[in-house]
């Protein structure tokens, strides 16, 4: 018997590595990011997010801020960043004082996402939408390629 929440792999939306060190964070994000349909990868250091880039290619990478250090987060994202699928990218905080008190640090790629159990459509709206400017960006450079 299928259970409603698996579905097909032809059928996912995108492939999501999930950089967390946080056990529980890491499961509940990739339980609710599986259950809409993304198929996800979860790592719990910046060592296992590099050789996760080297062998599969992602269209968004999520890294939380608490990583091995301070950087780890920030780096796992750069060299993602430098790959050829050149994925979608952000840092994670499941407390939002890791974010400086805002949900949100803008920047050219540096976003970061405050995440509860009471804000789960707004993630996955989230999610969606850095995916969605992903592809609209690939989109726009292979018009601009053949023209």
């Amino acid at each position: 018997m299928k259970i409603a929440s698996e579905r097909p792999r032809s059928r996912r939306v995108a492939r999501v590595l999930l950089a967390d060190t946080g056990l529980a964070s890491r499961l509940t994000l990739k339980s609710i990011l599986s259950t809409a349909g993304y198929a996800v990868s979860g790592v719990a250091t910046a060592a296992e997010a590099l050789g996760k880039l080297d062998a599969h290619e992602y269209q968004l990478v999520l890294a939380d801020l608490r990583a091995e250090s301070e950087d780890a987060g920030p780096q796992v994202l750069a060299y993602a960043r430098q790959k050829e699928f050149r994925p979608a990218t952000a840092l994670l905080a499941s407390d939002l004082r890791q974010t400086g008190g805002q949900a949100f640090r803008n920047g050219s790629h540096n976003q970061a996402v405050h995440i509860s159990h009471e804000n789960v459509s707004y993630l996955l709206g989230w999610v969606a939408e850095l995916i969605s400017r992903r592809a609209d960006r690939r989109i726009r450079q292979a018009i601009l390629k053949t023209t």
